[in-house]
Order: C-alpha cells, then sequence, then structure tokens
C-alpha cells in the first residue's frame, strides 16, 4: 500500500517544517513541505495529500498575534477545500504555532455570532517557556494520541495559554471529550491543579492538546517532531530510554490510520 502523503504548509516565519517533515518520513509516511501562497494560488493541490499539518514557529513574525495571519489566510482563502479535506476522512494536525493558526481558524473551537469561544493567551509568567513538561492522554477520542497514556514532550512558546470565553464553555468543550492533553505532575499525574512551571502557561484545565469532536483535528503546543529519538532528551544518558522518543508515536498513528 503506498504511504499516506502529508502536507506540512508554512509560511514565512515558520521553522519546524524540515523536522516535522522529516517526522513523518521516520513514521513511515511521504511530507513534502508547502508554502501557503501555493495553495491559496492552487487550492486543488490539498486533494493529493491525506494529512495536513501547520508546523511550530513563529509565522509572520507573530505580528498581530501568534497564528493570527496565517489563520487568516486559511480562512478566507482555503476554507471550503479544508472543508472538503476533513471531511473525507482526513487528518489536520497543528504544533505549538500550528495550533494557534487553527484555534484562530475556527476549525477546533468554532466561532459563533459573538467571537472566538477559545484562544490561546500570553503564558501567565510574561515570558518565553521553553522547557520539557509530562503530559496525560485524556479519553480516546483523538486518532494522533491513539493507545498513549503519558508522554514528555518539549515546550518552547510564549501565547500558549489556553483560555475560553467563560466556564460554560470550558464544560461545553471537556463534556465533548476534546480536551485530550494536559499538564501533569509527575508526582501526581491525576492532579487537577498542576502549577508553575509543570503547566508552563497557566492553561485552563491545564489544557496542552485540544482535538475536534471528531478526533481527526488535533493542536497541542507541545513539539513531538522534537522528541524523535531518545539522544534528544536532555537525560538520555543519565536514565534509561526508550529506542524511540514519545514523539514519534503521535506520527505513526496519523501514518497507521491510512494502512
Amino acid at each position: 500500500m503506498t504511504p499516506p502523503r502529508a502536507i506540512i504548509l508554512r509560511a514565512p516565519g515558520t521553522n519546524c517544517d524540515n523536522e516535522t517533515a522529516f517526522a513523518f518520513e521516520k513514521a513511515g509516511g511521504q511530507a513534502e513541505s508547502v508554502h501557503i501562497n501555493q495553495l491559496v494560488e492552487a487550492p486543488h493541490l490539498l486533494a493529493k495529500y491525506q494529512i495536513l499539518c501547520v508546523p511550530g514557529g513563529f509565522s509572520y513574525g507573530d505580528d498581530i498575534a501568534a497564528g493570527r495571519i496565517f489563520a487568516n489566510q486559511l480562512r478566507h482563502h482555503v476554507t471550503e477545500m479544508l472543508t472538503e479535506f476533513h471531511a473525507g476522512g482526513k487528518l489536520i494536525l497543528g504544533i505549538c504555532n500550528g495550533f494557534q493558526v487553527l484555534l484562530k481558524a475556527g476549525l477546533l473551537a468554532p466561532e459563533d455570532a459573538v467571537g472566538p469561544v477559545a484562544t490561546l493567551a500570553w503564558n501567565d509568567s510574561g515570558k518565553f517557556e521553553d522547557r520539557w513538561v509530562q503530559l496525560r492522554v485524556v479519553g480516546d477520542q483523538c486518532v494522533f494520541l491513539s493507545g498513549i497514556a503519558a508522554i514528555e514532550l518539549p515546550v518552547a512558546h510564549a501565547e500558549g495559554k489556553f483560555v475560553t470565553r467563560d466556564s460554560a464553555t470550558l464544560e461545553a468543550i471537556a463534556s465533548s471529550q476534546q480536551l485530550v492533553l494536559r499538564y501533569v505532575t509527575q508526582s501526581d499525574p491525576q492532579a487537577s491543579d498542576v502549577p508553575y512551571p509543570q503547566n508552563p502557561n497557566g492553561s485552563q484545565a491545564n489544557l496542552a492538546g485540544l482535538c475536534d469532536a471528531t478526533g481527526r483535528i488535533f493542536g497541542l503546543m507541545p513539539h513531538p517532531e522534537r522528541f524523535l529519538d531518545p539522544t534528544q532528551h536532555p537525560s538520555w544518558t543519565r536514565r534509561k530510554m526508550p529506542t524511540e522518543g514519545d514523539g514519534l508515536r503521535l506520527f505513526q498513528n496519523a501514518v497507521r490510520y491510512f494502512l
């Protein structure tokens, strides 16, 4: 069977597209990095792929707000093709800046007449956070997290605090099983109150990753493409490590979904 094809959609300021393409290929897929302007000019190109990924970085310098300009390009130029893409049973992934893009494009938490129901705001610390975090998977809704209970990944962001419009919105998203990846403490993975720096940004519900109702669109702040090999972990010389990095499992799940 032909390996599934992934389109890594980049923009000016994107800086994780090569690593993300490598991750999909290491997982057994095929990957191609494509500039957003190419897709805007020829939206039909999307039909060639089974997986779409918006990788990390600082698209358009994060001017206005992180991911906003890139999100507007998707919203105003390729919405119809993205809708067809998703309706065809395909997968969409957003990593860090890509999560910001998907959320602000309305792909993860659709806007209503009032406006956005959720966003990713500045970290509570008021600074860029670059550290490793412990994560717990909640439920079995998300395709990318299938068969995973807990993972460890690095984060690197300044605007990663998940915030909803009000408590009712948060409860509605939680009840639809969309809050699928959460920051935890190593000593108490079930704790509801996770302090800084284990929760590096102050996200509501300790949220690190959000999926849509189908489980086929997924956005997360941590970087799975930065932990494919055990030697990428800062403790790889000091403790026994698995043969593969935790992040590789997300890409393997995406490829396996089509095989």
